[in-house]
């Protein structure tokens, strides 16, 4: 592992902290905010985020690896990943932008036409449109070729039918990116097309979905006889899951592209001074004090492993298996912290609002970690990834993968049998 950064990554650190340092205040080491965007964006902060947002992109900094062309730096990922450590040391408003730059648009570079490129790609950085992402499904899980979202060609259009789930932002979202199945007689992996979809269209129902926190931000989305223009299809038709990969390989970047997981060890140090238990502060109780050591030593395990990433990328080498690795023990260290923070408070720790110690952060933050170790790819599915690419483990046996999508059996269908 390489600790340091090469002459050009601290050249490049330096001029983004001093421009950050003009623009932004310095964030407290302790302090705690809303990591999970589960509460309801209010008003100003959306106008908040699309100032800041527009300010960035003047100034070449809202889409760090995009071409110049489109409103980008230009610059490599590894510096992307410098400017996001070094944004996380200020208090910036909250991003609403970050699907249409770290997928929408990396996918519509990858697989756009021309025209596309250049009605969509400019809007993005400069806070004029913001994207959602339209693939998982109720009925699917994490197996995203499962999908059954139905688009059928009629003549220079295309009609949609189905249902969308957990979809960040979709409330707030002028377009969406959307995989579809188009061919139900193909391989489940094979008749997928993909399409940017206007989401003010007739047909496109949001409802947001009440999450345990009390927030609203995820949403499901559902689509009944919704219009798309071919135009509007991108890449080929059938070749939805070659183009969703593209989505999907920017999302896994876009999570682990050198973003604090949630609050550092800081955070919790300071909650348990400011705690009592047998009438002193938490943090000279010798259980509490244990249990921090080894909060701690996750974290720092955590951040060393985030480095090996962060080498191959310095190298110019493609991620491997950390992210995964990291996504995994991060999701875990959330909810630990979480819950150690909800202990440290006693009774008022299952109290959650204003009124309670952060204003109900911690609380929340506990509640959202579940989601943390669903979202970008479960668990189970990055023990998988781990298994079989680190550890060298035979992969699943897949019965389905050459079979017509239409022949392979639903529950429904198996019970019926």
């Amino acid at each position: 592992m390489d600790f340091d950064d090469t002459q050009e990554e601290a050249a490049f650190r330096r001029e983004a902290r001093d421009w950050l340092s003009a623009h932004l205040a310095p964030r407290p080491p302790a302090r705690m905010d809303s990591y999970f965007l589960r509460r309801p964006i209010a008003a100003a902060e959306l106008q908040a985020s699309r100032a800041y947002q527009a300010i960035k992109a003047a100034s070449g900094y809202a889409a760090i690896t995009w071409p110049r062309e489109y409103g980008g730096y230009g610059g490599s990922l590894m510096q992307q990943v410098i400017w996001n450590q070094e944004e996380d040391r200020f208090l910036a408003p909250v991003n609403v932008f970050h699907l249409g730059i770290g997928l929408a648009g990396p996918t519509i570079m990858a697989h756009g036409t021309e025209t596309q490129k250049k009605r969509f790609l400019p809007r993005i950085p400069t806070a004029e449109i913001i994207f959602c992402q339209l693939f998982s499904e109720p009925a699917a899980g994490s197996d995203l070729a499962g999908l059954r979202t139905r688009s059928v060609r009629a003549g220079d259009k295309w009609i949609i039918n189905g249902q969308k789930v957990w979809n960040s932002l979709a409330h707030l979202a002028d377009w969406g990116i959307l995989v579809t199945r188009s061919d139900p007689h193909m391989p489940k992996h094979k008749g997928l097309t993909y399409f940017i979809v206007d989401m003010h269209s007739p047909g496109v129902e949001v409802r947001p979905i009440k999450q345990i926190t009390g927030g609203a931000t995820f949403n499901e989305v559902f689509l009944t006889d919704v219009v798309i223009p071919d135009e509007n299809r991108l890449g080929a038709v059938g070749e939805g899951w070659r183009v969703a990969l593209t989505t999907l390989m920017n999302e896994r970047m876009l999570l682990g592209a050198g973003r604090q997981p949630g609050p550092g060890t800081a955070a919790i140090l300071d909650l348990a001074a400011r705690c009592m238990t047998q009438g002193q502060p938490a943090i000279e109780n010798s259980a509490v004090r244990q249990e921090l050591a080894d909060l701690i030593t996750q974290q720092e395990a955590l951040r060393f492993t985030g480095y090996r990433a962060l080498t191959a990328l310095s190298q110019g080498r493609p991620p491997g298996p950390e992210g995964s690795i990291g996504k995994l023990a991060a999701a875990q260290l959330m909810q630990h912290i979480g819950s150690m923070a909800m202990g440290l408070q006693g009774a008022s720790g299952a109290v959650m609002g204003a009124q309670s110690i952060d204003e109900g952060l911690w609380q929340e933050m506990f509640l959202a970690s579940a989601g943390t170790r669903i979202a970008g790819g479960t668990d189970e599915i990055q023990r998988n990834i781990i298994g079989e690419r680190l550890l060298g483990l035979p992969a699943d046996i897949r019965l389905d993968k050459e079979r017509p999508f239409s022949e392979i059996p639903t529950s429904t269908r198996a019970a019926a049998g």
